[in-house]
């Protein structure tokens, strides 16, 4: 249900009163945004980053709750949760500043997902 509160967070955070507002930001049609809520569709990874921007949230929490929400087995979904509040309560700061290094510092976006990754799985691995 994390996609339910990103939508809610960015859309009052520009101030809008429907949800068709979003739709046309997000420049998709406005029954998406029902399906969103209803969990028949999952927002996309760049649709999430997107509305974090304007929220104000940060992006790595974003992504990895809609990662919770998209996977079916509740226990994997229930690890992504735990993470992403681990995560929150720790401040992400520290977390960020790394995988900016490491994208910094490896060549391809591929492989700077690739170790941004790994790096937050070590870091998640450190507060468990």
């Amino acid at each position: 249900m994390y996609q339910n509160e990103l939508l809610d967070a960015y859309k009052k955070a520009q101030n809008y009163v429907q949800d068709k507002q979003i739709a046309m930001d997000l420049n998709i049609p406005k029954q998406r945004i029902t399906d969103f809520r209803k969990e028949r569709r999952h927002l996309s990874d760049s649709q999430a980053l997107f509305l974090a921007q304007g929220a104000n949230i940060e992006p790595e929490l974003a992504l990895l709750g809609c990662q919770a929400d998209r996977n079916e087995n509740p226990i994997i979904k229930k690890l992504w949760e735990d993470i992403a509040k681990k995560l929150n309560s720790q401040g992400l700061q520290r977390l960020s500043m790394a995988c900016g290094g490491l994208a910094m510092w490896i060549g391809t976006p591929k492989e700077a997902m690739a170790q941004c990754a790994l790096c937050a799985w070590n870091y998640v691995e450190g507060l468990l």
